[in-house]
């Protein structure tokens, strides 16, 4: 199985935090960043292959990653357009680096606990950490569940939802259906949308689930307040 982890955003909401590093090397507690808290955890879960997508400050990321000395393959893809694009880009940028193997895919600002992960990464099939523990929120990801499976995210919907992480792991089969409307998507000119967009007009074709982590750390960066709740729960 093979990592990708999307860090190609501005952070912008972040404030002071990201005016010289991006957002995933923002501290936790303790000297740990949200990146080397999702590193060490994957690793101790097995995962060895990483694809990492970098935006603003891509430098200042390779060097933190050296710094660590992490075991394990790291590659690089460099989004230029950053600022202009969103993660779809950058993933679409990727596409050779993910074609051979299954994937867990994953935002870079995500913070999450073993638990959590493992439970992922032990169901089984294709699937995307929700929870029905949390309420639904109004602004962020939901995932649409109908007949057990994964119809849509997004979110713009509030019908038959749970609360949604990105936070997924995709088996190669279901993964390159994902991957090839991606990048049809990027060549149609729509660089700018959420990747799971390009999921939603595929996502009948493939066997992805939800993997319910119920009350289980498993939650975005987005903001100074979400990290100080973080925090506190770490």
């Amino acid at each position: 199985m093979k990592a990708l982890i999307l860090n190609s955003g501005m952070g912008s909401r972040m404030g002071s935090l990201t005016k010289e590093q991006p957002k995933c090397m923002t501290e936790l507690k303790d000297g740990e960043t949200i990146l080397s808290r999702q590193l060490k955890l994957l690793s101790e879960a097995g995962v060895k292959d990483f694809v990492i997508t970098t935006g603003r400050f891509a430098e200042v990321l390779k060097d933190y990653l050296k710094e660590l000395s992490l075991p394990g393959s790291f590659r690089f893809v460099h989004n230029e357009a950053y600022a202009e694009t969103n993660y779809i880009y950058s993933i679409a940028l990727a596409a050779e680096e993910l074609k051979d193997d299954d994937i867990l895919l994953l935002h870079g600002d995500l913070v999450f606990c073993k638990e959590a992960l493992l439970r992922v990464m032990q169901a089984g099939h294709s699937c995307m950490a929700v929870s029905s523990a949390l309420p639904v929120p109004e602004k962020d990801f939901k995932a649409v569940i109908r007949d057990g499976r994964i119809e849509k995210v997004g979110v713009e919907f509030f019908e038959d939802v749970l609360a949604a992480q990105p936070l997924y792991v995709l088996k190669r089969e279901d993964w390159l259906i994902w991957l090839d409307r991606i990048i049809a998507f990027c060549e149609a000119g729509n660089r700018k949308c959420y990747a799971e967009k390009a999921l939603n007009e595929v996502s009948g074709e493939m066997e992805l689930y939800p993997c319910d982590v119920e009350e289980l750390l498993c939650s975005e960066v987005d903001d100074p307040d979400d990290l100080e709740r973080v925090r506190a729960r770490l």
